[in-house]
């Protein structure tokens, strides 16, 4: 099993989303993140105060998948979150080592 973790823009969840749904992904986590990469820090203007904008908001999903299911997700993740511009953000893919549901206790992908 593996565990894909993508930063994307805001305004793309819901395409990230509906992707990842249409390929058969039945469970995922959203977290609203700050950071930074490859882009400047800016200032923005709020009430004639001068602020300057060093980490941006992003929005973190987390999906357990299956090993056969990794390489299409990553796949349609990239098509769906892609604007083309810098800050578009990452995916990461890690080895997940066990997964329990905890109402049944079942285990390895049949808990997923």
């Amino acid at each position: 099993m593996k565990k894909l973790e993508a930063i994307i823009k805001p305004f793309k969840i819901e395409a990230v989303k509906d992707a990842l749904t249409d390929l058969g992904v039945e469970g995922m986590t959203l977290c609203e993140v700050k950071g930074y990469g490859h882009q400047t820090t800016h200032t923005e203007t709020y009430r004639e105060e001068t602020y300057r904008v060093d980490f941006l908001p992003r929005i973190k999903v987390e999906v357990v998948l299956t090993d056969e299911m990794t390489d299409s997700a990553i796949h349609v993740v990239l098509k769906a979150a892609r604007t083309g511009k810098t800050g578009d953000g990452k995916v990461f893919i890690t080895e997940v080592e066990q997964a329990i549901r905890i109402r049944t206790e079942e285990t390895g992908p049949a808990a997923l």
